[in-house]
């Protein structure tokens, strides 16, 4: 390709193997994370009524 001369194959594949690791990461972390519930905090949360907008 001599449109991309600067970046040989071995840079572009560790670039995309470092954003694959970093994106299958923070959505192993996001979906991992359990929250607390307790009936404190579910109390005193704000509700919305949709019917009264």
């Amino acid at each position: 390709m001599p449109q991309m001369a600067p970046l040989n194959w071995l840079t572009l594949m560790m670039f995309f193997i470092t954003i694959f690791i970093i994106l299958n990461s923070f959505n192993f972390y996001n979906f991992s994370y359990q929250k607390k519930n307790s009936k404190t905090s579910l109390s005193s949360t704000l509700k919305i009524n949709w019917k009264c907008l």
